[in-house]
């Protein structure tokens, strides 16, 4: 049986979080208030810093368990990151462990969080993979899209792929939606239509949040 990522561990994160990126950025949250307050929940984050996860971690209303890429688990980070909650995937192959594990954050009422693009890069959802539809047709959890707009094309950036400290990076909470047709369908036709679905909701969900915002 695969142990379930600690609830209690995902809120000491969510609030080591919101201590660092307060103290570095000065984040500006909207529409936090769409997140459902109770029951599973997927968020579908665009990701184009470094920083996207920690920021959405500490300014999400709930706690947050995300997968993660195996390399980033290394040294000291490796049990702070599992110890906080999170998800290690290998992206090289169907990660049976790391599957199970997010689906049982599902099946347990929790957040998970996911980049739907699989990597970073430029944060417009342009390329999804199909792991968030499966998820969220398997669960039947409502998607909740969330945009990360930061100040990547700014200079004064110490890092790169982190905006520059002190600066403001907003974050954009969106209308939760399901995924599935209402079927129940798993095959791999429903999921390329899940996709597509999921695909024009983030779409919409990054154009409203960059009106919004100005960015």
């Amino acid at each position: 049986m695969t142990d379930v990522p600690s609830v209690r561990g995902a809120e000491v994160g969510r609030r080591i979080g919101v201590g660092l990126m307060y103290g570095l950025w000065r984040p500006r949250v909207l529409g936090a208030w769409r997140v459902p307050a109770s029951g599973p929940v997927i968020f579908a984050v665009n990701h184009s810093h470094n920083i996207d996860g920690p920021m959405v971690m500490g300014v999400a209303p709930r706690p947050t368990h995300f997968l993660i890429k195996k390399e980033a688990f290394v040294g000291p980070l490796d049990p702070f990151l599992l110890g906080i909650g999170q998800l290690k995937v290998d992206r090289s192959t169907a990660d049976r462990t790391a599957i199970t594990q997010a689906l049982g954050v599902l099946e347990n009422g929790g957040v998970l969080g996911i980049f739907p693009e699989g990597t970073r890069g430029e944060g417009d959802f342009a390329a999804l993979r199909a792991g968030l539809a499966y998820f969220a047709v398997r669960s039947g959890a409502p998607i909740v899209p969330v945009a990360v707009l930061g100040s990547s094309d700014r200079p004064g950036r110490l890092i790169k792929a982190l905006p520059p400290l002190r600066s403001r990076v907003d974050v954009v909470f969106g209308d939760p939606f399901e995924a599935g047709d209402g079927s129940g369908r798993r095959t791999r036709r429903a999921l390329d239509e899940a996709t597509e679905r999921i695909q024009k909701q983030l779409t919409a969900h990054l154009e409203n949040a960059r009106r919004l915002t100005g960015r």
